[in-house]
C-alpha cells in the first residue's frame, strides 16, 4: 500500500503523453480504469479538490492505494487498450453494460465458389459477408426459412458437399441445384448468391426487377416451368417485401443511440437500422452511469462495440460525446468497420426523428424497470413511515450547491413528483450574496430565494430534501423559519462516511438521513426502496448543480481570458460576440475565422485563438 503523499508524488513523474492508467485497490483488484491524451494531468486531477465533480470519484478515491499507466503513442491506441482492459477486469467503477449479450448474425463466405447461410453470434475479418443482428434465434430462423424457400442455396455443410455423390432430398423438396453433384456452376450459383446478398441488403425492389426479366425471358423462350419457379418466386418476395417497414427513404445501416437517465440511473436504446428497414430494439440499464451525459454516452459507444459487433456506417446519437471523443471515435469504428463512420447528433429532418423515436422508448424502458424495480407507492409509504411524515411525499424538492473555493458558485432544485422527475420544476440559482466559501450561507440564500417565490411552478413540496447532514439541515430550517413557512417537512441525506481501517466486505458506512429535532440520524436498509429514491434525487440535483457551475466556470475563463488580450478591448469584444453568438464559439473559432470578424486583423486573429485555444482547454471539465 502507498501512503496518498508518496501516490501523489509517483503520480507527478507520469509521462505527458497519451495512455491508460489504473486504479487499484488494497487487495490489488483493479477498480477503475481510464484513458488520457495527458496521463499525468489527468491523474493528477482525481487528487485536486473539486476537479472532477462526478458523484463517485470520491468513494473511488477512498479506496485507491496504488495507480499505474501504459503509455500510448496515441490516443486511439489509448482508446483500444482501454476496451480491452476493461473487458478483462471489469472495473467496479468503470460503466458496466446491463442485459448485454452476443446478438445473432448470417455469414455467406463469398470466397467459396458454393457459399451457404451460416447463423453465427461471432464477427470476424475473414472476408465473409455478415447481415444483421437479430434479436432472436426465432426471427433468425425464420428469415433463413424464406431465402432457403426464395431462392435455392445449398443447406449441406462443406463436407457434404465434398463427400456427397447423388444429390439430397432438398433437392427435390426446395429445388435445390444440387452443387455438390455438378448439377450448377459456380458462375450460375454465384447469380443466386447474388440475389441473396440483394434481399439482405433490403434492396428488393431493385431484386425484383431482375426477377421480372428473367420471367420473361424464359417464357419468351418457352422456358416454362422456369418461368412458373420464377413467377412464384417473385409473389413469395412481394408478400415480404410489404411485411417490412421502412423508417427512412434511404438504403443505409444505422444504430440509433438515445440515452435517457436521472442521476446514476440511465437507460439506453438502440435502434438497429439495416437498409432503411428497422429490424430491431435493444435495451441497456446502466445502474451507475456517473459523470456528465458526453462522458456516458462515450463510454457506451465504446463497450457497445467493442466486442463481435456490425459496425454500422452512421451511428445517430441523441446526445453530442464532444468533437474530440466524436473524431477518437470515429476512426476507431472506421478501423473496425474496414470503411468510414459518421457520428452524427442530428438537430431536424428524419434523422432527428428517429433519434426522438429511441429516446422514447428509452423513457419507456425506464420507467417500466423503475415500476416493476422499485414500486414506488410502497417507496414513498416506508419514507412516511420512516421519516415520520403527516402524508405522503408525492411532491418532493431536493437542494445542492457547486463551486470551487467560492467562486461560480450555484445552486440547483429539482423537483420530483410520485417518484419521477418534473423537469418542469427543476431550477437553477446563480449566488448573489455570499462572497467566499461558504456552503451553508449559500445554502440559505438559495432557500430564501426559492420560498420567496409564489404562484404556479412554486408550490410547496411534501418535503424540502437537503445533500448533507446536521448543519445543512439547521440552515434550511432556519430558512423556513425566516420566510414564515410552516408545515413543509425537512430531511438531510448525508453521504457514506468512509471508514478506515475496515474490512474488505464493509469500508464505508450507510447513507443517513437527518430530521429536525431528532439527534441519531434515520439508517434505512441499503436495498431499501425509500433510500433508493432518495438517493436518485439526491444525484439529480449535484448533476444539475455541477453542470451549471461548470458551464458558469468555462464562460467566466473565456471572458477574463479575451479581457486580458492586448489590443482586444470593449468595442472588439463585442464585435467578436456579435459575429459568434457565443464567447464558447469565440473560443473554438479558428484564426482565420476571427480574422474574418471586422476590426480583427491576421496578427490580431492569431493573439486571439492562442489565448482562447488554452483557456477552453483548461474549461471542457470532461475526462480525458
Amino acid at each position: 500500500m502507498i501512503p496518498a503523499m508518496e501516490l501523489q508524488e509517483k503520480v507527478g513523474h507520469f509521462p505527458t503523453r497519451p495512455g491508460v492508467y489504473r486504479m487499484f485497490d488494497a487487495q490489488g483488484r483493479v477498480l477503475y480504469v481510464g484513458k488520457a491524451k495527458n496521463l499525468r494531468a489527468r491523474v493528477r486531477s482525481y487528487f485536486r479538490e473539486g476537479a472532477d465533480g462526478r458523484a463517485h470519484v470520491r468513494f473511488l478515491m477512498a479506496r485507491v492505494v496504488d495507480i499505474e499507466f501504459v503509455a500510448t503513442d496515441t490516443e486511439k491506441e489509448a482508446l483500444i487498450l482501454e476496451n480491452t482492459l476493461i473487458k478483462r477486469h471489469h472495473p467496479r467503477y468503470n460503466l458496466d453494460l446491463r442485459d448485454d449479450k452476443s446478438y445473432l448474425s448470417l455469414r455467406i463466405d463469398v470466397q467459396n465458389p458454393f457459399p451457404r447461410l451460416v447463423p453465427t453470434r461471432r464477427i470476424q475479418r475473414d472476408g465473409a459477408l455478415y447481415y444483421g443482428p437479430y434479436s432472436s434465434a426465432k426471427s433468425l430462423r425464420e428469415t433463413v426459412e424464406l431465402i432457403h424457400r426464395l431462392f435455392p442455396l445449398r443447406q449441406c455443410s462443406d463436407r457434404e458437399l465434398k463427400s456427397r455423390t447423388r444429390p439430397c432430398l432438398y433437392c427435390q423438396i426446395r429445388g435445390c441445384r444440387a452443387p455438390c453433384c455438378g448439377r450448377i456452376d459456380p458462375a450460375a450459383y454465384r447469380k443466386l448468391v447474388d440475389q441473396v446478398i440483394l434481399f439482405l441488403k433490403g434492396r428488393g425492389g431493385e431484386l425484383l426487377g431482375d426477377l421480372r426479366h428473367a420471367m420473361a425471358a424464359a417464357a419468351a423462350g418457352q422456358e416454362f416451368e422456369e418461368a412458373a419457379r420464377l413467377r412464384d418466386q417473385i409473389r413469395g418476395m412481394e408478400l415480404t417485401l410489404e411485411r417490412q417497414k421502412a423508417v427512412t427513404h434511404r438504403p443505409v445501416d444505422q444504430d440509433v443511440v438515445a440515452l435517457v437517465r436521472e442521476g446514476a440511473e440511465a437507460q439506453v436504446a438502440v435502434l438497429v437500422i439495416r437498409s432503411g428497414n428497422l429490424i430491431g430494439r435493444r435495451p441497456y440499464y446502466l445502474a451507475d452511469a456517473h459523470g456528465e451525459d458526453a462522458e456516458v454516452v462515450t463510454a457506451f459507444l465504446q463497450q457497445y462495440y467493442r466486442g463481435d459487433r456490425i459496425v454500422p456506417a452512421e451511428v445517430l446519437v441523441g446526445l453530442d460525446p464532444g468533437e474530440e471523443n466524436r473524431s477518437l471515435l470515429e476512426e476507431w469504428l472506421g478501423e473496425r468497420r474496414g470503411r468510414r463512420v459518421r457520428i452524427a447528433v442530428p438537430r431536424r429532418g428524419e434523422k432527428a426523428a428517429l433519434v426522438r423515436m429511441a429516446a422514447d422508448n428509452a423513457a419507456e424502458l425506464l420507467a417500466e424497470r423503475r415500476r416493476t424495480k422499485v414500486g414506488y407507492d410502497a417507496a414513498l409509504e416506508e419514507l412516511q413511515q420512516r421519516l415520520h411524515l403527516p402524508g405522503l411525499p408525492r411532491r418532493m424538492e431536493c437542494y445542492d450547491i457547486s463551486n470551487v473555493q467560492g467562486r461560480q458558485a450555484v445552486g440547483s432544485l429539482v423537483t420530483f413528483v410520485d417518484g419521477f422527475a418534473h423537469k418542469g420544476g427543476y431550477r437553477r440559482f446563480e449566488i448573489r450574496t455570499v462572497e467566499g466559501s461558504d456552503d451553508y450561507a449559500m445554502l440559505y440564500e438559495v432557500l430564501r430565494r426559492r420560498l420567496n417565490r409564489k404562484g404556479e411552478g412554486w408550490e410547496l413540496p411534501d418535503l424540502m430534501l437537503i445533500d448533507g447532514g446536521r448543519g445543512q439541515l439547521g440552515m434550511a430550517e432556519r430558512a423556513l423559519a425566516d420566510a414564515g413557512v410552516e408545515g413543509v417537512a425537512l430531511a438531510g441525506l448525508a453521504k457514506a462516511r468512509t471508514l478506515p481501517g475496515a474490512g474488505e466486505d464493509v469500508h464505508h458506512s450507510p447513507e443517513r438521513v437527518f430530521l429536525p429535532g431528532r439527534k441519531n440520524p434515520v439508517v434505512l436498509a441499503p436495498n431499501a426502496s425509500g433510500l433508493f429514491l432518495l438517493q436518485r434525487i439526491r444525484d439529480e440535483a449535484h448533476r444539475f448543480a455541477v453542470e451549471y457551475h461548470r458551464k458558469r466556470r468555462s464562460r467566466a475563463t473565456l471572458h477574463t481570458a479575451l479581457e486580458e488580450i492586448p489590443g482586444v478591448g470593449a468595442k472588439r469584444r463585442k464585435a467578436l460576440l456579435r459575429h459568434f453568438g457565443s464567447l464558447k464559439r469565440v473560443g473554438e473559432a479558428s484564426a482565420e475565422e476571427l480574422a474574418a470578424v471586422a476590426g480583427i486583423s491576421p496578427a490580431l486573429a492569431g493573439a486571439i485563438a492562442a489565448a482562447l485555444g488554452g483557456a477552453g482547454g483548461r474549461t471542457q471539465g470532461a475526462p480525458e
